[in-house]
């Protein structure tokens, strides 16, 4: 397969990622029992860098954050999709960071997160290997 159509395979994945991560991070389901500490994330307000904040605002602001880079590794996967065989050699570390990345991405989602994460994790960092696999030439 071409690297062309395995960056914008794993391009449309990370939009999908992106948004399921972006619309549903922050939801709590009440059978959970979380209200009390959700209450408390939300009230508790303390001082930092000079300006106040919640738990809850640093949160969503992680949170956020996350989704937003999702949707940059979406852009740059679907730019490499772009690129001629001779630019993909010339940015090989580029090719080669990206699913050494997600790679992070899957262990740090492994450890602390569910399936649903985990399985698009993984076939991102397939993806992104298999296109700076195909693109390096060999």
């Amino acid at each position: 397969m071409k690297p062309s159509v395995i960056y914008r395979v794993a391009a449309v994945l990370l939009l999908l990622f992106a948004a399921g991560h972006s619309f549903s991070f922050s939801l709590v389901d009440p059978q959970w029992g979380l209200d009390a500490m959700l209450a408390q994330m939300r009230s508790i307000r303390f001082g930092i860098g000079g300006i106040e904040r919640t738990y809850w605002d640093l949160y969503l602001a992680n949170g956020l954050t996350v989704g937003i880079l999702y949707v940059f590794c979406a852009v740059l996967a679907w730019q490499l999709g772009s690129l001629p065989p001779d630019s993909l050699r010339q940015v090989r570390l580029v090719t080669w960071a990206f699913p050494i990345a997600f790679a992070g991405v899957a262990a740090v989602s492994f450890v602390h997160l569910f399936l649903i994460p985990q399985m698009f994790a993984i076939a991102i960092t397939a993806c992104l290997a298999a296109g700076a696999w195909r693109g390096s030439g060999a």
